[in-house]
């Protein structure tokens, strides 16, 4: 499976480029789309691919792998990581989303339907 295509960033979206690769590559990860061990194109290849500068993309996988969701393994490139503290990984991605929804100005309530939503939408 190539891992690359796909990646697009939204100019008009509210939430920051990087924001909206590193949600794309957890989403993917967690569904099972990236599997384990799976090779993400280089910080230049998807910054050339999503139209990001590659300070961008650098600053998204940084963030991917402080999450446990990648892992860099030097000049041999970014991979899925193994998920095998999944509650660790949702509380991060929690986490990021409500600084994210308080950013923006989202009341608490607001931010808890969203979620509910989206869980509902599956």
């Amino acid at each position: 499976m190539d891992p690359a295509p796909g990646y697009r960033i939204d100019p008009g979206s509210a939430i920051p480029p990087y924001e909206q690769l590193r949600a794309e590559v957890a989403r993917r990860a967690a569904a099972g789309e990236l599997p384990v061990g799976a090779r993400l194109p280089t910080v230049r290849a998807l910054a050339e691919q999503a139209g990001v500068a590659v300070n961008t993309v650098a600053r998204a996988y940084k963030e991917l792998e402080a999450d446990g969701v990648i892992e860099t393994r030097g000049r041999a490139g970014s991979f899925v990581a193994a998920q095998d503290d999944v509650p660790a990984a949702l509380r991060a991605s929690a986490a990021a989303y409500a600084q994210l929804a308080r950013r923006l100005g989202a009341s608490d309530a607001d931010a808890r339907r969203l979620v509910d939503e989206a869980l509902a939408a599956g």
